[in-house]
């Protein structure tokens, strides 16, 4: 029969050392994924408010669009001033050639 051999107390402390050392890297390595979860929660909260901006940027853009374009029917082409509001129309191609003024 195999005689039972008992380990000295150092390399018990040791053996005993190793395990705590393996329970902290697990433990580690948890808290590490609990972070990038919450990263990654963030991350999609970010690009659903990015994507948000975006959608009323477009909307933006087209407001800009129709309302130019309505001025543009009111007023015919020019300029606006924004700071005054003074809108000075584009001269007509049919009076610069009738008055004979520089294109």
């Amino acid at each position: 029969m195999t005689e039972e051999v008992k380990f000295t107390e150092e390399e018990l402390q040791r053996l005993g050392g190793l395990q705590q050392s393996y329970q902290n890297i697990q433990a580690t390595f948890g808290q590490l994924k609990v972070q990038r979860i919450l990263l990654e929660q963030q991350l999609d909260s970010l690009q659903d408010t990015e994507n948000t901006i975006e959608e009323e940027y477009e909307k933006a853009q087209e407001n800009e669009r129709v309302f130019v374009k309505s001025l543009n029917d009111k007023y015919g082409p020019g300029q606006l001033d924004p700071a005054t509001g003074v809108f000075t129309p584009n001269p007509d191609k049919t009076e610069s050639e009738a008055t004979g003024a520089p294109k």
